[in-house]
């Protein structure tokens, strides 16, 4: 598969495991609480040395950048959609990187938690998170996996 983001960031599959990492947020509405999904992405592809590696993909309506991890290769996606239509940016991205909603992770604010807690979750519900809801939806996807 040879086509290109806007920037030519897709690249054949290298050996090795590939997850996609999703920031779900709301674009243009930095430091609240409800786009901390966005803020952790960049903060994610700072530490792994591909900051400066974002392109902006028209497909995904999606900000995209790779970044390896051991043998595995990470797709990072910050979506430029509203919250409640993140999904359709994370589904495309999947479709286009060949990947299943077993191989998703996303990262998003969880009001039941205090700012700044960190939970892990395999598999569940949205519990009323709109942005979570929408990925579900779109990945038509009954959360047997990461999500």
């Amino acid at each position: 598969m040879r086509r290109s983001l806007s920037l030519g960031v897709l690249e054949p599959r290298p050996p090795g495991k590939r997850w996609l990492v999703a920031g779900l947020g709301n674009p243009g509405l930095p430091r609240t609480r409800h786009s901390v999904g966005l803020a952790v992405l960049g903060q994610l592809a700072q530490r792994l040395g591909v900051a400066d590696g974002w392109a902006r993909d028209r497909h995904c309506a999606a900000d995209l950048a790779l970044a390896s991890l051991g043998d595995a290769q990470l797709v990072l996606l910050r979506p430029r959609r509203l919250m409640n239509l993140n999904g359709r940016s994370v589904a495309r991205a999947a479709e286009l990187f060949g990947l299943t909603a077993e191989e998703v992770y996303l990262v998003h604010d969880e009001l039941d938690k205090p700012l700044g807690k960190l939970a892990l979750k395999l598999g569940g519900s949205s519990r009323g998170h709109n942005g979570v809801r929408s990925c579900i939806a779109c990945l038509n996807s009954s959360l047997s996996g990461p999500l």
